[in-house]
């Protein structure tokens, strides 16, 4: 089994192999062609997660973990209450705008890759309602329920992740969450 502690090797793999699994989706790939196209064996892949299903959610979630901390620093170089909300879904579109249509159809019929996409959009529908909060109380947005306006966004959030949006509008992922920052903004700045 792989231990969390990974050595330099295992890390630089494990960003190879997330950058292709991003780009070209994993659902078609066996363990065989991962081998081939990361120039690795199997025991080195093996290392990393025991097998091609526990290997693609672990890819999943170190993708999403470091992009949690990308979008986390953004937030913290920034003060003005409205900036962080846009800062902070414009960080997270700049995150999504790597994944490949692939990458994100595989990751919504994949249940153990979809959970973890579930689990950032729930914590990412959290960080909004608290950035609100925090800009209602600082009186930088108008008095709006926080906890609705979060939930509004967490549902919209959720649309993007199935790939709704996507559908009814033609927007990437990427594009929505955008979109989505402005409409918050606006719709909460006095």
């Amino acid at each position: 089994m792989p231990s969390t502690r990974r050595t330099a090797r295992q890390t630089d793999l494990l960003e190879r192999l997330v950058a292709l699994l991003v780009a070209e989706g994993f659902a078609a790939f066996t363990l065989d062609e991962l081998t081939e196209r990361l120039h690795c064996s199997k025991t080195t892949l093996y290392q990393l997660a025991g097998s091609k299903q526990e290997l693609v959610r672990e890819a999943v979630k170190h993708y999403f973990r470091e992009a949690a901390q990308a979008v986390e620093k953004q937030v913290a170089d920034t003060s003005a209450p409205s900036e962080r909300v846009v800062v902070y879904l414009n960080a997270v579109a700049e995150q999504l705008r790597p994944l490949s249509r692939q990458f994100l159809d595989d990751m919504a019929r994949f249940e153990p890759a979809r959970e973890v996409y579930e689990a950032n959009t729930r914590l990412a529908a959290a960080r909004i309602r608290l950035l609100i909060a925090d800009g209602v109380a600082a009186g930088a947005f108008r008095d709006v329920h926080a906890a609705f306006v979060g939930e509004v966004v967490a549902a919209t959030m959720q649309e993007i992740q199935r790939g709704e949006v996507a559908a009814r509008t033609g927007l990437s992922d990427a594009e929505a969450y955008a979109e989505l920052a402005s409409l918050i903004v606006h719709a909460v700045s006095p």
